[in-house]
């Protein structure tokens, strides 16, 4: 499963991250990891299907994760 990086809206309260959490969950998402500094996750979906999570009202961006060098 490709994975991605969920970045969310400022507002969003930590009820309201769970809450999609488990929603990811529930439509075959796997959480791999949560960041603490800002509110977001890694995340790896299924083929496809990802287009969803991207318009939810609490997701502000939505991108493909990747590897990142510095030189």
């Amino acid at each position: 499963m490709p994975s991605y990086i969920v970045t969310l809206k400022d507002e969003a309260t930590d009820e309201q991250v769970q809450k999609l959490k488990d929603e990811v969950k529930s439509q075959g998402g796997e959480i791999k990891h949560e960041y603490s500094l800002i509110k977001a996750f890694s995340v790896s979906y299924p083929e496809g299907t990802v287009q969803a999570l991207g318009s939810h009202e609490l997701v502000k961006e939505v991108e493909q994760d990747q590897e990142v060098r510095t030189q």
